[in-house]
């Protein structure tokens, strides 16, 4: 098979997916997402206290 005649079959195999699974999200509704905002904001700030932490460890020993 010719690599020409695979890319279209590839692309088109990929937009059908694509529009199923655009079909079947829905929009996030405004308690979800204040949830999702919410655990969002709290691992950002874990990660960046952990960051911090582990930075002032490495200050204080080395």
């Amino acid at each position: 098979m010719d690599e020409q005649e695979v890319r279209p079959n590839k692309l088109r195999r990929f937009l059908k997916e694509t529009t199923r699974v655009l079909r079947i999200t829905k929009r996030p509704n405004r308690e979800e997402y204040k949830s999702l905002l919410k655990v969002t904001g709290l691992g950002i700030c874990i990660i960046g206290a952990l960051g911090f932490v582990i930075f002032l460890i490495a200050q204080l020993f080395f």
